[in-house]
């Protein structure tokens, strides 16, 4: 409970995680009927890239910082033009001075008739998050144990929604909860989409999370790996991926289509790449790797 997100705010990994999360939201949204959004590790939602957290590291400015910069491909500004809405509704313009997490990408792209519990568990941080939507009728916030909060959530009553499980990883097995946890929330919600996201650090144990969930039951998991460097024993986190459970059409294509663009944006250094693909697909057939 020691991690603090403003470290790290609007890094490769955000922008990736929170581009993917904005299609899916938009996708959800072309439909009029309400959707819900659950969010197990909410973090405080917003995050000043001029606060000492955000200084310190400067990890915004390979990430977010990099994309503003940047003159992406037709394609590429087509897959990020629902987060770089997000971005202006925050900052009321293009000048991005506030770096949006899940809860407020969520909220920028929600309509009235949705509705998105957020839960953090580090009571300051929760605090602050109640702070930053407690005028928002559409919202409420929870702080419990990310990992037991869905289970009293799903199924949601509006029968459509994403759930979003962004654990810290600053505990031993973690990567076993997310199994769990994804595999418990199927049961309960088997039509809802899940956004699972994970550091790709420790080559041994994210293959053994891969094969795991490809073990089953659960159907139709869209895999999404990149890469800003090539990863070494003890260098600083040169990827992350998540585990996208019932991708709405056409996800799939649309990020496969722009990921090598997207990780050489990103790069840092030799070894920038990216991969998607179908972990399992929705016969039950896992990757070739899993």
């Amino acid at each position: 409970m020691n991690y603090r997100h403003a470290y790290h705010a609007g890094n490769f990994a955000d922008v990736v995680k929170h581009a993917v999360l904005a299609r899916i939201l938009d996708r959800l949204g072309r439909k009029d009927a309400p959707y819900r959004v659950l969010d197990t590790h909410a973090g405080v939602g917003l995050y000043d890239l001029a606060a000492d957290e955000a200084l310190k590291t400067g990890e915004w400015r390979g990430g977010v910082g990099r994309v503003l910069e940047a003159t992406p491909s037709p394609a590429l500004a087509e897959f990020l033009a629902p987060w770089r809405q997000a971005l202006r509704e925050v900052n009321g313009g293009d000048h991005v001075l506030v770096y949006p997490g899940s809860p407020a990408v969520a909220t920028a792209l929600g309509r009235p008739q949705d509705r998105f519990v957020f839960n953090e568990l580090h009571p300051i941080d929760a605090d602050q998050l109640a702070a930053t939507f407690a005028r928002d009728r559409r919202v409420r916030v929870t702080a419990e144990d990310g990992w037991i909060m869905p289970r009293a959530q799903l199924p949601p009553e509006e029968r459509r929604g994403v759930l979003v499980v962004d654990p810290p990883f600053e505990e031993a097995g973690e990567f076993d909860r997310l199994v769990r946890a994804m595999r418990d929330a199927h049961r309960r919600f088997a039509t809802g989409v899940q956004l699972l996201w994970y550091p790709a650090k420790g080559a041994g144990a994210v293959a053994d999370f891969h094969a795991a969930v490809a073990a089953g039951p659960v159907r139709r998991v869209l895999r999404i790996d990149h890469w800003i460097r090539r990863p070494t024993v003890d260098g600083p986190l040169a990827g992350a991926g998540m585990l996208v459970v019932n991708p709405p059409w056409p996800l799939a294509d649309e990020i496969a289509g722009v990921i090598d663009e997207l990780a050489a944006l990103l790069a840092a250094g030799p070894g920038a790449r990216g991969r998607v693909d179908w972990l399992v697909d929705e016969d039950g057939r896992p990757a070739a790797d899993a």
